[in-house]
């Protein structure tokens, strides 16, 4: 039974919204909710060590195994001994199913029931993937968490279109579950119904029928706009079962972040915090900001004055910004640790107001990011 290896702890739900307060314990470690899940999609997380991973308080990471399919295959990693090992990541880790890639490279596959016939990007070389692969992809990559099989609609789309993606969805969702035979790992059903929310409603209590270590929601931050974002999340949340992890798949600036969590939301992933950083973004209490800019040439304070980060107890934006026009890749480095802790911190400080009933002081402080 997957129930000896994964269980969630509820320890507070705050009094006047859906924010909680858990730990959701696995076979890599405890995780404390609601928590923020750093992404290295090939393996690694982008400019991070371990050791500054390990620094920023990461406690779960995720990779693709799509990507990881494609390069080296999961059976090289299986002769590793599976990702923690071949990372030397002895924490959670989470694997999207690639179900993602059946959006985001819509113009190279074809979708059929069976499953979806994909090219790989920078070679054209075609592979195929389908719920069964998925699934024996991810137990050869042996994360704790692995992610069912989706098919994500594009926004906008029709309803039609929707409907189909989300049935599809669903009867994928079985096979997942007949082929997952991994015990030590948990396997993630998502919600899918596009924008529409009786669809939502429908998927939402469609794999909660699946007993699931957790649930995930899927489908957004894929360009709609702000408010439906919330609106959809705010509406699916509450619908997925009270005493498991909730999953807000793709999103992590940290208004999202503190919505979510306001939500009932348990765990978050983005690929935000290192991308961002890679461009000069870096996130503050003021709001996002920008190491380019010229106002902090001779600036000789922190990244944010609040953030204990490596880069902010060692080093000033003025020298940052220095390294960043010169090129100098421990730029991108400092501003990736930066990003990272900045938002588990952030995570870390919001549980912390729930436990201590003080969510919504918590949101309205922070509400402006």
């Amino acid at each position: 039974m997957k129930d000896k290896f994964f269980s969630f702890e509820l320890l507070k739900e705050d009094r006047k919204t859906h924010a909680r307060a858990g730990i959701f314990h696995t076979p890599h470690g405890s995780i404390e909710t609601p928590i923020f899940m750093p992404v290295g999609t090939h393996s690694a997380v982008k400019m991070l060590t371990k050791h500054h991973l390990e620094e920023t308080g990461a406690q779960i990471i995720l990779s693709n195994s799509f990507h990881l399919f494609l390069h080296p295959g999961n059976k090289l990693i299986k002769e590793f001994g599976g990702l923690h090992k071949w990372m030397n990541w002895d924490k959670p880790i989470l694997t999207d199913s690639g179900g993602f890639q059946v959006f985001s490279l819509a113009h190279l596959n074809n979708i059929k029931e069976d499953g979806v016939k994909f090219k790989e990007p920078k070679t054209g070389d075609e592979y195929y993937i389908n719920p069964e692969i998925s699934m024996e992809i991810q137990q050869d990559l042996a994360p704790d968490i692995a992610m069912a099989f989706d098919q994500c609609a594009p926004y906008p789309c029709s309803y039609e279109d929707a409907v189909k993606a989300m049935e599809r969805t669903h009867r994928w969702l079985e096979r997942c579950f007949n082929a997952h035979k991994k015990e030590n790992q948990a396997l993630f059903p998502i919600v899918q119904g596009a924008f529409y929310d009786d669809l939502r409603k429908e998927s939402a209590n469609v794999i909660s029928s699946y007993d699931a270590a957790g649930y995930a929601i899927g489908g957004v931050s894929v360009g709609e706009p702000v408010d439906l974002k919330n609106h959809l999340t705010e509406l699916t949340a509450p619908l997925l079962p009270f005493n498991k992890p909730r999953y807000l798949m793709g999103v992590g600036t940290p208004i999202d972040l503190l919505n979510g969590v306001k939500f009932g939301v348990d765990m978050f992933d983005c690929v935000l915090s290192t991308r961002n950083a890679r461009h000069g973004s870096f996130f503050t209490y003021q709001g996002k900001k920008n190491i380019k800019t010229k106002q902090f040439e001779r600036d000789n304070s922190p990244l944010d004055d609040k953030c204990d980060c490596y880069a902010c107890k060692n080093h000033s934006k003025a020298y940052i910004r220095h390294l960043y026009r010169m090129g100098e890749a421990n730029a991108q480095i400092l501003l990736s640790i930066h990003n990272t802790r900045f938002l588990l911190k952030f995570m870390h400080d919001m549980r912390e107001s729930i436990l201590n009933d003080n969510f919504q002081d918590f949101y309205n402080m922070h509400s402006n990011l």
